[in-house]
């Protein structure tokens, strides 16, 4: 079995802006402490990703309290962070070096938002050749207005991302069944 690594990504106070509306998976940051929790108790790899915006009106933008870690999720000593500036936690990044330095040929999954920064990451990763798992109570989505006007519920989005991703850039799975399986 592989070794597999964590990524959390862009778990930062910014979420809670209210700018991004209405959220969904309220559970998702208790599951990641789970995960988190795992992972340090078998000493296994765990990567933070943090968006840096580039966007001055950004609650992610470095300096603010949105660029900050959530509590709950925040890296521990020795814990890489990778900064990024665009969707994918890949590009522009010293991420893949991080990884193959690691040893690593599964990336478990979480964050936000989902339909966002995770599924960009996890397409690229998909296509680098990595084995994909996405807890799908470890991540969250927030609710979309189409093109046509229709509003989408966060919960909506979830289910459609998470089936849009599955098998072909990602094994879709939940907390529990990862830890279980985990070395």
């Amino acid at each position: 079995m592989t070794t597999p690594a964590l990524l959390v990504i862009d778990v930062q106070n910014a979420i809670d802006d209210p700018k991004w509306g209405r959220r969904g998976q309220p559970e998702m940051e208790e599951t990641i402490g789970e995960l988190l929790a795992a992972w340090r108790e078998r000493r296994l790899p765990i990567v933070h990703i943090r968006h840096d915006s580039t966007d001055a009106a950004s609650p992610y933008r470095p300096g603010t309290r949105g660029n900050e870690f959530k509590p709950e999720v925040a890296p521990q000593p020795g814990e890489p962070v990778v900064d990024k500036r665009t969707n994918s936690a890949f590009i522009g990044t010293d991420l893949m070096d991080l990884l193959d330095e690691l040893q690593v040929s599964q990336l478990v999954m979480t964050g936000v938002l989902l339909e966002n920064s995770v599924e960009a990451t996890a397409r690229m990763a998909g296509n680098l050749g990595f084995e994909v798992v996405i807890p799908e109570d470890a991540v969250a989505s927030i609710d979309r207005t189409d093109l046509r006007g229709r509003h989408w519920p966060a919960e909506d989005v979830h289910a459609l991302t998470l089936a849009i991703l599955d098998k072909e850039y990602a094994k879709i799975s939940d907390a529990r069944s990862v830890i279980e399986a985990l070395p």
